[in-house]
């Protein structure tokens, strides 16, 4: 019996503010494998993450996506985040007063007391986890990804380093344990010692029951992150897809290679 991807994407045409930017894109992301999507600024990328997760700004005029075989498309955002959506974003907001630790636990308690994925209309399965219990799962996954302990007594992204706001996104993915993680840009603005300790902590977490959408528009992050399949889009649709040599072909000879023979057909 074959296997139907956990995320699947079809023929999506998204607008915002009435202007047409996802033009009929096609994606299926399994876990156990990790996806980049990569693509010149422009070509909808950002539009396509966004749209993954809910951002009401997004209009979707035609297609579907589904995740786990049902439609999220009426899903609020937290509904697709409790179903096992994950969003690392680009730009993490600064919550001063709240710290790390207890933003994860109040994330986690959220999804535990929806009952396994509230979107699926299950009864909640208990009040949230025990602060012992969670205390042990944040050290075991800090040590996972060799952060230091103080960490989680900061306020969440107030005054942390582009790698520190990246290293939360990452260990909020360890927590949370989603089935799909898409990771928006997530390498942007780092130098190459946050980009390894990002790439680092992707790796340690990917595994089967794990399934990544890098999103980047450089191929740096593909020599850290090994992926399974490279798509390249541009003008809100994928105009390619193959294995890890693509991106080496993209970095070789940019993307406008991908544009003539988009032009060519």
């Amino acid at each position: 019996m074959s296997h139907t991807p956990e995320l699947v994407v079809r023929d999506l045409h998204v607008a915002v503010e009435g202007k047409e930017i996802l033009k009929g894109l096609n994606l299926e992301v399994s876990k156990g494998e990790i996806h980049a999507l990569m693509g010149p600024n422009g070509s909808g990328k950002s539009t396509f993450a966004n749209t993954l997760m809910g951002h009401p700004r997004y209009e979707v005029t035609a297609g579907e996506i589904r995740f786990k075989g049902e439609s999220v498309l009426e899903m609020e955002p937290d509904e697709r985040s409790r179903a096992g959506l994950f969003m690392a974003f680009q730009y993490p907001v600064a919550i001063p007063g709240v710290t790390v630790a207890n933003f994860l636990r109040t994330a986690l308690n959220a999804r535990v007391a929806a009952g396994d994925g509230g979107a699926n209309g299950k009864v909640p399965t208990r009040k949230g986890i025990a602060p012992k219990e969670f205390r042990a799962m944040l050290k075991e996954k800090m040590a996972l990804l060799k952060m230091d302990e103080s960490f989680a007594t900061r306020y969440l992204n107030d005054g942390f380093s582009g790698g520190e706001k990246k290293r939360a996104e990452i260990l909020q993915m360890a927590i949370l344990k989603p089935e799909i993680a898409i990771m928006d840009e997530t390498d942007s603005g780092l130098d190459i010692d946050a980009l390894r300790v990002v790439s680092d902590g992707v790796n340690a977490l990917a595994g089967k029951d794990l399934g990544v959408l890098v999103i980047t528009h450089y191929n740096r992050i593909l020599n850290y992150i090994k992926p399974t399949k490279v798509h390249v889009m541009v003008d809100g649709r994928i105009q390619a897809s193959g294995g890890p040599e693509l991106a080496l072909e993209l970095e070789s000879r940019g993307y406008d290679w991908v544009r003539g023979e988009v032009e060519v057909r």
